[in-house]
């Protein structure tokens, strides 16, 4: 008899172990995003880059925060401004316009150099410009209209003196 009530004991307690909820530990708190900028960064060093027969000597954003100021708090943007954004691996771009007090214009480009989308940025608009892709790995910002005004549409290729901007960019 006591055999019986052993089993049935040991029984009970496993299926009441394996039966419990399990808890989770809470996951780690994200990580603080990096304040923002409160003034323009220093004109950034330069690339000459190719989009048709169109010469843009553009400021270069390349480490995580050049990429996070961008054109913010830049004013009397001119028509040969531009910055080239490599955002490092292919994603859904999502560019707004917080502390940036001029509208302007932006493309999303493909690993290949190839332009895929432009979209006008408004002025101080705090909403993302999403892409309507999700292989854009850089981001042309110019003088708002710029691609209009020199015909300068999706399917342009950009190239740098070096070759493509994935040979000049994301060689490994």
């Amino acid at each position: 008899m006591k055999l019986i009530n052993v089993f049935a004991l040991l029984t009970a307690l496993i299926f009441s172990v394996g039966c419990q909820k399990k808890e989770i530990s809470p996951a780690p708190p994200a990580e603080n995003p990096p304040p923002l900028p409160t003034q323009a960064q220093p004109k950034l060093r330069t690339m000459k880059i190719y989009l048709g027969a169109e010469t843009l000597d553009t400021e270069l954003a390349l480490t995580d925060e050049e990429i996070h100021c961008g054109m913010m708090f830049r004013t009397n943007i001119q028509e040969t401004d531009s910055m080239l954004f490599n955002l490092r691996y292919p994603q859904q771009a999502n560019f707004w316009m917080k502390n940036c007090p001029e509208s302007i214009s932006v493309a999303y480009i493909t690993a290949d150099g190839v332009i895929q989308e432009i979209h006008h940025l408004e002025a101080n608009d705090t909403n993302g410009v999403v892409a309507a892709r999700s292989d854009i790995v850089f981001a042309l910002e110019t003088k708002d209209g710029w691609f209009t005004r020199h015909n300068i549409n999706p399917g342009t290729v950009i190239r740098t003196e070096r070759g493509s901007l994935s040979e000049t960019f994301l060689r490994r």
